[in-house]
């Protein structure tokens, strides 16, 4: 018996799948074949088909290869039909159990998403989508007890191109929503796959549309990733995808993930839109369709974006972080007899009700796509759409890793009182689900710090329509937080260092009580806590 809870990040299976020095592997080809088993066994329960269609695809990461062979193969002792589909994307290893000519009772995506080429993963769907917390731990449980489905008469592999389905159909819904067979005639499009698996989007969907797809950048599958890490939100990521756009004068920067369930863009005149201007967009692309609706977004979206959502009519709910969080509560809340046609997460998964609610970056730029097509026709482009979205005169992104292996237990002490403390001293956001965010008045400024959903990191988010203000709440932050053990507080330090000098020099002069007021509400008030932290040796 095997304990592979660890190994459960969100509603995917995800861990190291190649050992370094310091590191063995967690996710070892023993532990692929378990998990696949034991989703083929669940999947016979759920479905009563002892001989289930299930389709296995991977991404480029560097053991996808390996793993897909190795799921094939536990697979076919068992009886099952199994669609062999090679380099995928996560949004069509789903739309395998819709396709008329497949109908797959389930899929396996082989995929960690943006993480580093060390890291390996596995997603499982059915007919109603990913699977999501609680039948995930029906697996683990059935993987961890090493059960698997009864031997098998007979067993199929079919290698098939299912990739063209998927493509087939973006096509058609971008011709459809034009009205017009070439709608991208004229067009220069950069993609960026950063070496994932999405290159297929230049070369099957965009260039039979009429796009010059000239302008685009590592298309290659390589594991290794060597081009930069592909992440939407990585800002090393996005500058190249800028300096592409501009330098060849393409009209559209577009960029995925490693396995396309994320998306990101960048406009002719070298505009990035990801994050809550990504948000922005989509909000403007659906409102005009679904007047007064709501979009379900994560926590970690900026005031601006609430105010250019209402601006368009439209209502936003923030809800707790994880693609499927925000996804499952757009459902409800359809289910109810709401409006709720799009769930999207900063980090850019965006799901759409007319599109089963898939997580799928492809369809976003589909959406997009369509939308420019429009534009063009009027003069107009993409960066129209969000000109009087207001990003925040300050911001800062800064994750704090935890360096201890009881992180939930410190994450959750650092939640509950830096909740007390804001309590007494701050307003706190009422509509917010996840760890803290509250408004510092003196600053004009909102943060928030929260857990992250895969990692043992604590994320912190920091805006300001003040100059300084970000500054004065990252000191605040960081006299609360370097008293807890087990949490390396350095970047938080070396972000106020780097920015000291400059808001020395702005406040000396002209605003002594700011300086005052920092260090009422900064320090001061968390020395109480300090001591308390020093004393809890269980942290």
């Amino acid at each position: 018996m095997s304990d592979y809870v660890k190994l459960k990040s969100g509603t995917d299976i995800r861990g190291r799948a190649i050992a370094s020095d310091s590191e063995p592997a967690v996710l070892t080809k023993e532990a692929v074949a378990d998990f696949a088993c034991a989703f083929a066994l669940w999947l016979t329960r759920r479905t009563g088909k002892p001989r289930c269609k299930i389709a296995v695809g991977r991404d480029s990461r560097l053991t996808g290869e390996e793993f897909s062979k190795t799921v094939i193969s536990a697979l076919r002792n068992f009886g099952q039909e199994i669609y062999d589909c090679g380099l995928f994307s996560t949004p069509a290893s789903y739309l395998v159990t819709k396709f008329p000519t497949i109908a797959a009772d389930g899929s396996i995506m082989i995929t960690a998403s943006h993480h580093p080429s060390h890291i390996n993963g596995l997603k499982f769907f059915t007919a109603d989508g990913g699977v999501n917390s609680s039948e995930l731990d029906e697996i683990i449980a059935l993987a961890s007890a090493g059960e698997k489905p009864p031997v098998g008469a007979h067993s199929t592999v079919v290698k098939r191109d299912c990739l063209r389905l998927y493509c087939d159909a973006l096509t058609d819904t971008i011709r459809k929503g034009t009205g017009l067979f070439l709608p991208l005639k004229g067009l220069k499009i950069a993609v960026d796959a950063g070496h994932g698996a999405g290159g297929f989007f230049a070369t099957r969907v965009l260039q039979p549309l009429g796009a010059d797809i000239s302008p685009s950048q590592f298309l290659e599958p390589d594991g290794n990733f060597p081009a930069h890490s592909p992440n939407p939100e990585n800002k090393e990521a996005m500058e190249s995808l800028k300096n592409r756009v501009l330098e060849t004068g393409a009209d559209l920067g577009v960029i995925f993930d490693a396995d396309v369930d994320r998306c990101g863009v960048v406009a002719a005149d070298g505009t990035e839109i990801n994050r809550c201007a990504l948000i922005a967009l989509a909000a403007a692309i659906i409102l005009p369709e679904h007047p007064g609706a709501t979009i379900v977004t994560d926590s970690v979206t900026t005031e601006g974006l609430r105010t250019f959502i209402e601006s368009r009519g439209g209502v936003q709910l923030r809800f707790k972080r994880g693609y499927r969080n925000v996804i499952d509560e757009a459902k409800m809340l359809c289910d109810s007899g709401f409006d709720a046609p799009l769930a999207i997460e900063s980090s850019g998964h965006a799901a759409f009700a007319e599109h089963y609610f898939l997580d799928d970056g492809a369809y976003f730029i589909a959406k997009i796509l369509i939308k420019m097509s429009d534009l063009r026709r009027q003069n107009r482009t993409v960066t129209d759409l969000i000109s009087d979205f207001a990003m925040p005169l300050d911001e800062a992104d800064i994750r704090l890793k935890f360096t201890c292996s009881d992180f939930r237990v410190v994450a959750d002490k650092i939640i509950e009182r830096l909740t007390g403390i804001s309590e007494r001293m701050l307003k706190i956001s009422s509509d917010n689900y996840e760890g803290v965010r509250a408004y510092i008045p003196h600053a004009a400024a909102y943060f928030i710090v929260r857990t992250s959903v895969h990692d043992p990191v604590l994320p912190i988010y920091i805006e300001s329509e003040k100059e300084g203000g970000v500054l004065s709440a990252a000191r605040f932050l960081y006299s609360f937080l370097r008293g807890f053990r087990g949490l390396d507080c350095e970047p938080l330090e070396r972000f106020i260092a780097e920015r000291e000098p400059e808001r020395t020099e702005e406040y000396s002069s002209d605003d002594a009580d700011f300086s005052e007021a920092d260090a009422k509400y900064a320090f001061e008030t968390t020395d109480d806590v300090i001591e308390q932290n020093e004393a809890d040796k269980n942290i």
